[in-house]
């Protein structure tokens, strides 16, 4: 067995192992799109170096020959496309359409120049150079680029450059008189083997991305609430821990809102849990859009809802609860009756020197009781010296009516520390 032949034979395997991984992959990450693709990609490229195998044993090595080189085109583009549907972009079909039809038209037009031609060699490669390139692209077009996307920027532009070496290389030391005989050249070998390493590396390094990808949607999804988008308790403890640490380091300010939906439960006896979620969607938009994008918003259980603002002081925290209750008490939903009024209560509290996340709940918790004892409807901020004082917001006088002949029903759980 000749070295490019024995070089064709991990190959072979290498493009099984990466078929399966991918493959497996996909199955089990319903979501990583991109690998069901990459898992295509590898498996066409097995029929690539079992096509080589066969190439020496033909009178006529033609056909064979633009098989060859089609299945390594498409496999290459499939990777291309696989590589956009990981990042969430579309694949840029046109240009892969025209760059597979055109290659596949001029291999059929230069296939009976002589194997000597370096214009031959060029023309053959340039096809591979041109999905390569795509596939710099599609990464360059990604805005969320870590160091593992760079890396295999860098490692997809190295597989392009080498693809325009390969007709000096072919040049330099004859590829073989006939197609039959290539795999026994020095050129194949050599060929064969640098491909090899890029094939190992490229594969690694994209399961590697896929993986991480996959992983960190799985954590995401473990700490998100599916009713209302927020984080869930878990996940908002850790992120506002997290933020918390930051704000102390730079000696930022910051602000907690906690919020507690009025009478939830006589929503839900009177007009079913279906309409009870509706609402709770809706208090976690208005939440959500009202916010800022470096706060860190959770529904902490029931209709029970926190949300961590940095740099906030406590008059900016009130004005952002007051908007929130506000907007939520105009809200008109078609699930409840035309003249039932929603409403929430809010407790804002400041982030202190020295604060652990369960000391600002507690406190945020503590002015939210006071809302609450006062007659729901309302802010109420919990000064420095915790003491909870009433903001000036005021619910109407019927609501206040409604208030005080409903007693307060609190099922959501006690908050606990990080």
């Amino acid at each position: 067995m000749s070295a490019a032949a024995f070089v064709l034979a991990i190959n072979l395997f290498v493009a099984l192992i990466f078929a399966a991984a991918f493959g497996i992959v996909a199955a089990y990450a319903r979501s990583a799109v991109g690998a069901r693709w990459l898992a295509l990609a590898y498996g066409l490229g097995v029929i690539n170096p079992v096509l080589e195998f066969i190439l020496p044993h033909q009178i006529d090595p033609r056909p064979v020959q633009v098989a060859i080189f089609a299945s390594f085109l498409f496999a290459l583009s499939l990777v291309v496309i696989g590589l956009n549907r990981h990042y969430r972009l579309t694949p840029p079909w046109r240009t892969l359409s025209i760059i597979v039809t055109g290659s596949m038209l001029l291999n059929v037009l230069i296939i009976d120049m002589p194997r000597d031609s370096l214009l031959r060699a060029v023309l053959y490669q340039l096809p591979y150079f041109a999905v390569q390139v795509v596939g710099v692209v599609t990464i360059l077009r990604y805005r969320g680029r870590s160091a593992l996307d760079l890396a295999l920027l860098v490692l997809i532009a190295v597989s392009a450059l080498q693809f325009l070496s390969k007709p000096l290389l072919a040049a330099w030391l004859g590829s073989g008189a006939t197609p039959q005989a290539y795999i026994g050249s020095t050129y194949a070998a050599i060929s064969q083997s640098v491909g090899a390493v890029l094939l190992i590396a490229n594969g690694l390094l994209m399961l590697l991305i896929i993986v991480r990808d996959a992983m960190a949607e799985m954590s995401a999804r473990s700490e998100t609430d599916k009713l209302s988008g927020l984080l869930n308790r878990r996940g908002f403890e850790d992120r506002a821990n997290r933020l918390m640490a930051i704000a102390r380091r730079a000696s930022m300010p910051g602000a907690m809102v906690v919020a507690d939906l009025d009478h939830f439960k006589a929503i839900n006896d009177n007009h079913g849990h279906e309409a009870g979620d509706r609402v709770i969607t809706a208090f976690a938009d208005m939440l959500a859009g009202a916010a800022d994008q470096r706060a860190v918003l959770g529904r902490l259980g029931g209709e029970e809802f926190a949300v961590f603002i940095p740099g906030a002081n406590p008059a900016t925290g009130r004005l952002y609860a007051e908007g929130v209750r506000s907007g939520f008490s105009g809200l008109v939903m078609d699930q409840l009756p035309p003249d039932h009024r929603l409403s929430a209560s809010f407790g804002v509290a400041q982030l202190l020197h020295g604060d652990s996340l369960s000391d600002l709940l507690r406190r945020a918790d503590a002015a939210l009781y006071e809302a609450k004892k006062n007659g729901r409807d309302r802010v109420c901020v919990a000064e420095v010296d915790g003491t909870p004082q009433l903001a000036a917001s005021r619910r109407s006088n019927a609501s206040a009516d409604r208030a005080s002949d409903s007693p307060e029903i609190r099922t959501s759980p006690r908050r606990s520390g990080p």
